[in-house]
């Protein structure tokens, strides 16, 4: 039984029952430029997660030889950010690949515990007007709540052989609803549905609708794979006049707000863009690493670090128009924004 336990344990091998703590890598060694170009965070939003994750970090390692906080989060960092366990990484903090795989998974499950504090839907009257007016600023868009869309992240094939991973573009994948406001900040992230899930589906199943579905003022933006909603709105399918091609305009313009910050949030975490690989976990297991991603992109935007810092320039694929049945339209949303074109837009277009 030697080899298994070598590779559950290689630390133990090399250094002993007696090696007590892992801390062969010190923050305080290296330089800023280092730990930005191997963590992808400055130093004092590390030394902040480190803090903020302590005393979850050291609950789940008190029963074995304990890797400390500081080099949990480095190891976590280092694979979110790159994609990758490579041996070059661990050779740098001074663990072994398999205790980097264990670092990740602690330091995931302590970020998710962390999601309702960094990802919250505020309905708060003062909160709501601010978002109004953020939005509005942008490209004069009224009422906007939040913007809304749904993305892929690839992940090996479940080894159950469960289809509804395949999403429309043939790949696995696991799909996430995301709400963000209009500094890119996340207001919701629900990343556990299955990738193969029509978009449809995936929001009448979540959390936003069972929020937002009876709100009495303002509206999230969604694009054409969604249907009209008075709390929903989405763009004119076949625009006519000069004030719905206006409205087409200031939605699209409002909405691609939610598409930036999900390229962002892939250009900064590389274990999510598939450039090295797709995640080779559990459908699962891929979504909390996904949801921690999206705790961390939070945490840093309000720690006062750019959103779209690292922003890829290719757009994100763009979608198809929903097919909507008659009996499936809502007409009380239809008229809210033909209401909506008449009272904001075509006076845009009289100025």
């Amino acid at each position: 039984m030697a080899v298994p336990i070598a590779i559950l344990d290689c630390d133990l091998l090399l250094h002993g029952r007696g090696h007590k703590t892992l801390d062969r890598f010190d923050l305080d060694s290296v330089s800023d430029d280092f730990l930005l170009t191997h963590f992808g965070f400055p130093r004092h939003f590390i030394l902040y997660l480190v803090e903020l994750l302590r005393e979850s970090l050291s609950r789940r390692t008190q029963r074995s030889r304990a890797i400390s906080p500081e080099v949990q989060v480095l190891a976590a960092l280092g694979f979110y950010t790159s994609g990758s366990f490579q041996t070059s990484m661990g050779d740098t903090i001074g663990i072994s690949q398999a205790s980097m795989s264990r670092c990740v998974s602690h330091v995931t499950k302590a970020l998710v515990e962390k999601a309702p504090q960094f990802i919250t839907f505020h309905r708060a009257l003062s909160s709501r007007e601010q978002s109004f007016q953020e939005f509005q600023r942008r490209a004069g868009f009224p009422g906007v709540l939040g913007v809304l869309d749904c993305v892929q992240v690839p992940i090996k094939a479940p080894n159950s052989e469960d289809f509804t991973y395949v999403n429309k573009n043939c790949f696995h994948s696991v799909a996430c609803q995301l709400v963000c406001d209009a500094r890119g900040l996340l207001l919701s992230a629900e990343t556990q549905w299955p990738g193969g899930l029509e978009e449809t589906v995936i929001l009448e199943r979540s959390a936003v609708y069972k929020q937002l579905k009876d709100i009495e003022e303002g509206w999230l933006l969604g694009d054409c794979r969604y249907p009209l909603r008075k709390w929903l709105m989405t763009p004119v399918e076949h625009p006519e006049s000069p004030a719905e091609f206006q409205y087409n305009l200031s939605h699209a313009t409002t909405h691609e707000i939610v598409d930036r910050t999900f390229r962002a949030i892939q250009t900064r975490f590389r274990c999510l863009d598939g450039t090295n690989g797709w995640l080779q976990y559990s459908p699962e297991k891929s979504s909390s690493i996904l949801l921690a991603c999206c705790v961390l992109h939070n945490a840093s935007l309000q720690s006062g670090l750019d959103a779209w810092t690292l922003e890829r320039t290719e757009p994100l694929e763009q979608p198809r128009s929903l097919e909507q049945r008659p009996e499936n339209r809502d007409r009380q949303a239809e008229e809210l924004r033909q209401r909506l074109i008449l009272k904001h837009f075509s006076r845009a277009q009289e100025q």
